[in-house]
């Protein structure tokens, strides 16, 4: 794609991959916007533990709700994000989240500088499910080509 095309896409479009129990639909990629950020929409499953609690070294994360309910981790602080909440994750800070409820939840995931986008196609080869453990030999080679620090084993 050339980086002066414009993008559209609609509701569901765009490349959906399987981590830790949730959907990662890829929205807008790193050559999309000349590198500079990815979109990534979360699909996260009522009861999937989402990603282990980890560090980005070279990317800027935010999450900004859209439906149910999000329990963030930011640091020492957790709280339930409700739609409409936006938060943004500084490099170097450990974080995670998850959907504690009964309900989907829905929520952007903008990642700058991008390529970290990738990171998620590799992951769902070794973590699609959130009931069963990752391989965590490759898991971790995925996270250390990412520049990922993962803080507790999921």
């Amino acid at each position: 794609m050339s980086i002066a095309e414009i993008l559209v896409l609609g509701p569901g479009e765009g490349r959906t991959v399987p981590v830790m129990g949730d959907h990662y639909t890829l929205k807008v990629l790193g050559g999309h916007t000349r590198g500079a950020w990815s979109l990534t929409e979360v699909g996260a499953t009522p009861g999937a533990p989402g990603p282990p609690p980890h560090i980005h070294e070279n990317e800027e994360e935010a999450f900004y709700v859209l439906e149910g309910t999000v329990r963030v981790t930011l640091g020492a602080q957790t709280m339930n994000a409700s739609p409409g909440t936006f938060a943004l994750v500084p490099r170097g800070t450990v974080h995670t989240f998850a959907n504690p409820g009964p309900q989907p939840a829905r929520l952007l995931v903008i990642l700058s500088p991008a390529g970290f986008e990738q990171a998620f196609v590799e992951m769902a080869e070794v973590a699609p499910r959130g009931d069963q453990p990752p391989d965590m030999e490759r898991l971790l080679a995925i996270a250390r080509k990412y520049h990922l620090q993962i803080v507790t084993p999921p």
